[in-house]
């Protein structure tokens, strides 16, 4: 009789616990929301900027492309800002310069004023991709942290779909006018943000970080299914954080290290142990391949896919592109219930599996359609559209959410924000890289053909990913060391705490 009412009284609080839990996630990740409208808008929006502003296909790709570069700024700044004024506020950061980029774009005269504009909204997106995934993993209990983690990457797509509808609802203005709503309507979502970002507490490892491990306490107490494992998670980020275990409080002093950063990079980058360097390549190789298998050229220049598909006419060109769009979006939703159910190995596997194959079927479609200029091949063009479709739902139910998740996961507390950080800037890199050549790599190779190398990079990706990526399904993000064979986490964080112990005794005696 007793347990029975124990485990009512148990079961309410856990359900709320995960309830407050995702509610916090979901605030955060509604940054990615930016980069997606972004990617969205623009692969619409850049059929109305070359006909207005007369420029050049080599012009425009630099156009679609370069903000990626520009976000790196944004992505290794936003690792230092979320230290410094923390995971919440840095989400606040984010939005008030999207929302500056945004405008500076839709109020654009200029070619020169539209790059200064992307300029402005890349280290918007930069901050927006780096500190969402972050703040979620810090802030998800480990039974329901692939779920929440891969939040970000499900209001990315929503963020495409809003700038393929986007283009479909503005495409009959006119044409000095269109693309300029089309851009400039960005700034509201990021607004939103900003605001409702004051709803959302702070993340409790940075709250610990910082020393306040009160407030950290009862950050935890929301978010952790039971008590039990709130009192577990505070004691592994402290130890995590070399604080001794039995130095409690609401306020204890945290011994400030000297060269902090330095060691970070030193750590990290410049002398790592064999464990780091295997969870640096592994989330370095996820985000390169996330970009280097093509998904850039198939949302950014969807539009022209289709059109090289025989597809002419504007308006069905958009309205086959929000298609892609609520594809995509659907299917994200579909992995953020099987993260936590079916594993990470088993989903990015399955994943690029199925991107290998709709990559060939969608090079063969664009291939023969090419080869017959002047004739109407309907089985050609129906395998086009369909490849695409199925590229973006494999995409989205693997490869697309998981990068985010995996690498939030992946490494230590103390080189986590630099970390990933680094990550998206290979991310980054590879997707400038990939978008700002996608014109000319298939006027080179063809447009059929610049599918055929991307399905060879995917199968590249596969093989890393089935060699390389251990499953990491229910962990703690303090038992990931083990995972990556850093045997002697504990015993190091032992140590770790008391010689911190000692030099506080020090300098409080």
């Amino acid at each position: 009789m007793a347990s029975t009412k124990l485990e009512e009284a148990v079961e309410p609080r856990k359900k709320n616990n995960v309830k407050y839990a995702s509610f916090c996630a979901i605030l955060a990740s509604m940054a990615s929301i930016i980069l997606g409208y972004d990617i969205g808008v623009m692969s619409g929006a850049a059929l109305y900027i070359k006909k207005d502003l007369k420029i050049t296909d080599v012009q425009l790709e630099i156009l679609m492309g370069i903000l990626n570069v520009y976000s790196l700024i944004g992505s290794f700044a936003a690792g230092r800002t979320s230290d410094w004024i923390g995971r919440r506020f840095t989400v606040v950061f984010a939005a008030a310069i999207f929302f500056a980029g945004a405008l500076l774009m839709g109020f654009a005269v200029n070619y020169g004023m539209l790059m200064f504009g992307r300029f402005v909204a890349g280290v918007g997106v930069g901050y927006a991709i780096m500190i969402a995934p972050v703040y979620t993993a810090e802030i998800s209990p480990a039974s329901a942290r692939g779920f929440l983690t891969s939040f970000p990457e499900v209001f990315i797509n929503i963020g495409i779909l809003l700038g393929y509808v986007s283009n479909y609802a503005f495409a009959r203005l006119p044409l000095h006018l269109g693309w300029r709503v089309m851009l400039g309507i960005g700034a509201v979502p990021s607004a939103l943000l900003a605001l409702m970002v004051f709803g959302m507490p702070e993340s409790p490892r940075w709250l610990v970080m910082k020393g306040r491990l009160a407030d950290a306490r009862a950050v935890l107490e929301k978010t952790s299914e039971t008590p039990e494992e709130a009192a577990e998670r505070l004691a592994d980020i402290k130890m995590a954080a070399g604080i001794p275990k039995d130095l409690d409080g609401d306020v204890v002093a945290i011994p400030k290290e000297r060269n902090g950063e330095t060691e970070v990079w030193k750590e990290l980058i410049l002398s790592p142990t064999p464990a780091i360097r295997r969870i640096l390549l592994s989330a370095v190789g996820l985000h390169f391949f996330q970009q280097a298998s093509g998904i850039d050229s198939v949302v950014l220049y969807s539009p022209r896919v289709f059109k090289s598909a025989g597809i002419t006419d504007d308006n069905k060109l958009l309205g086959t592109t929000c298609a892609v769009g609520v594809t995509k979006t659907l299917f994200i939703l579909v992995a953020t219930f099987l993260l936590d159910r079916a594993g990470r190995r088993p989903l990015l596997l399955t994943s690029t599996g199925g991107m290998i194959v709709s990559l060939i079927g969608l090079g063969t479609g664009l291939t023969v359609v090419g080869q017959h200029p002047d004739a109407k091949i309907p089985w050609a063009v129906a395998l086009c559209i369909l490849s695409i479709l199925a590229y973006v739902s494999f995409f989205s139910i693997g490869l697309g959410p998981m990068t985010s998740v995996y690498t939030s996961e992946i490494f230590p507390l103390r080189v986590r924000a630099l970390g990933y950080a680094v990550g998206v800037a290979c991310n980054r890199v590879t997707s400038g890289v990939i978008s700002m050549t996608f014109l000319s790599l298939s006027k080179a190779i063809t447009i059929g053909g610049s599918f055929f190398l991307y399905s060879g990079i995917a199968g590249l990706a596969w093989v890393f990913f089935f060699t390389y990526l251990p499953e990491t399904r229910g962990r703690t993000l303090e038992e990931m060391g083990k995972l990556f064979g850093m045997e002697d986490t504990d015993t190091a964080g032992e140590e770790n705490a008391a010689a911190k112990e000692k030099v506080v005794e020090m300098r409080t005696s």
